[in-house]
């Protein structure tokens, strides 16, 4: 039993679902855990996007809180989706690997979002935001070929 669930575990690693381009989590296929990622520039923070007004998107369901913030993602999703498919902004920069994003932990620089792990990672990030894109920029396109 005890190699069973061995097994299991090697099953759902985190290193098996790391190649998928927008995180979703383990056990779900919701984007930004299901955030609504409009209203980040719209109402200026977080908020909880409904199953009423979803799409999909680059193989992730993407919830929204209103009609309205789902037409705009579906007219232009890059101007929307975090940038490094929700994935920590600093893990791809200073470690060139995945780890997941908190939808709670959040930036938009230039117009784009970016999230982080959690707020004492967002506080490294935060000091050379300039400099970890840059880095992650460059990483990302082969952290997501691998």
């Amino acid at each position: 039993m005890k190699k069973l669930f061995v097994f299991f575990i090697m099953l759902i690693s985190f290193s098996s679902f790391a190649e998928d381009e927008i995180y979703t989590g383990i056990f779900s296929n919701k984007a930004v855990s299901g955030y609504d990622t409009v209203a980040y520039f719209t109402e200026g923070k977080p908020v909880k996007g409904s199953s009423k007004w979803q799409t999909e998107y680059k193989g992730a369901d993407w919830y929204f809180s209103s009609q309205e913030n789902l037409k705009k993602f579906k007219a232009n999703p890059e101007a929307y989706a975090p940038q490094f498919g929700g994935y920590c902004a600093w893990a791809i920069a200073a470690k060139n690997d995945f780890a997941s994003g908190d939808p709670k932990q959040w930036a938009i620089v230039d117009g784009k979002l970016y999230l982080n792990y959690d707020a004492e990672i967002k506080s490294r990030w935060d000091a050379d935001r300039k400099g970890f894109i840059e880095t992650a920029e460059k990483n990302w396109p082969k952290l997501i070929q691998k």
